[in-house]
């Protein structure tokens, strides 16, 4: 094969590569930061106050979230930072992802 037909090839190999790598990085859920100001945990809703969570497009505020059954929040309590997964699933936000923030 030609030298220079080998470069093309090396090169576009190389950035076809890298084309692929950004769509397997979006792959892992967004992780949101948030302070628990308020639990229910008879109705599952917990009251975060949050940063950005950019996978909703939405800016930071306080707000309720409904939990999903697999989130323990036995171990939870107000002043917690948290760092958090969220979906608008069934018409509402429902937080899918939660866990105590290092």
């Amino acid at each position: 094969m030609n030298p220079v037909k080998q470069v093309l090839l090396c090169m576009l190999v190389s950035f076809a590569g890298l084309m692929v790598l950004p769509s397997q990085a979006d792959t892992s859920p967004f992780m949101a930061e948030g302070v628990v100001r308020k639990l229910d945990t008879e109705n599952r809703k917990i009251t975060l106050k949050h940063g950005e969570i950019k996978n909703l497009n939405m800016p930071g505020m306080t707000m309720v979230f409904r939990l999903q059954e697999k989130i323990d929040i036995d171990q939870l309590k107000p002043g917690d930072k948290v760092m958090f997964h969220v979906e608008k699933l069934e018409g509402g936000y429902t937080i899918t992802d939660l866990q105590l923030a290092p």
